[in-house]
């Protein structure tokens, strides 16, 4: 016993893709009978009327719309901002860029900590050599020279403190600095 023709899904004998054999399209044009060929010829004119009344509709559409962007004053330049403008918004949007964007923040506050705990730690060692007994020996020895040199103390103040003042001035820059990268 033979099975149906028409199963569906599961047919014998397949419709040829693009790119199929012309073998297989032969073999496939033998076996259908004269009705069955009409009624195919009927749907293909059928079916390519459509594809091109579509095709028409949609240059019309197109027509149109060009014809609305110009009387609104849109040009391509203003939708090329628009978009990447839109497209920008979109990244921005996303959960990956926020992550990323936090991570990012994190790392400078973790890297801004670090640079005034640098800065805390210069200041530190220069006041530890100020107060170290060789320092000390050399600025005795500086001010003596200073003394028979020129004389008296300028009005600047003693080596000590012009080095004690410098320090604190870089630390306040990278204080300042650190305040002004987390305001933006």
């Amino acid at each position: 016993m033979e099975p149906p023709r028409d199963q569906g899904l599961l047919r014998s004998d397949s419709i040829p893709e693009v790119g199929e054999d012309a073998a297989a399209t032969v073999s496939m044009a033998e076996t259908l009978s004269e009705e069955e060929r009409d009624e195919l010829r009927k749907e293909l004119a059928k079916v390519e009327e459509e594809i091109q009344t579509l095709s028409q509709v949609l240059a019309a559409k197109e027509r149109h719309l060009a014809e609305i962007k110009r009387k609104l004053g849109i040009n391509s330049l203003q939708e090329l901002k628009q978009n990447i403008t839109k497209s920008w918004q979109d990244v921005t949007s996303t959960t990956a860029y926020k992550r990323t964007s936090e991570t990012l923040s994190q790392a400078g506050q973790k890297a801004s900590a670090a640079f005034s705990s640098v800065g805390s730690v210069i200041t530190k060692k220069f006041e530890d050599v100020r107060n170290s007994p060789t320092f000390k020996s050399f600025e005795e020895k500086v001010e003596n020279f200073k003394s028979k040199v020129g004389g008296s103390k300028p009005a600047g103040g003693d080596f000590g403190e012009v080095l004690n003042s410098a320090a604190n001035a870089s630390a306040t820059e990278t204080i300042a600095e650190q305040t002004e990268e987390e305001t933006h």
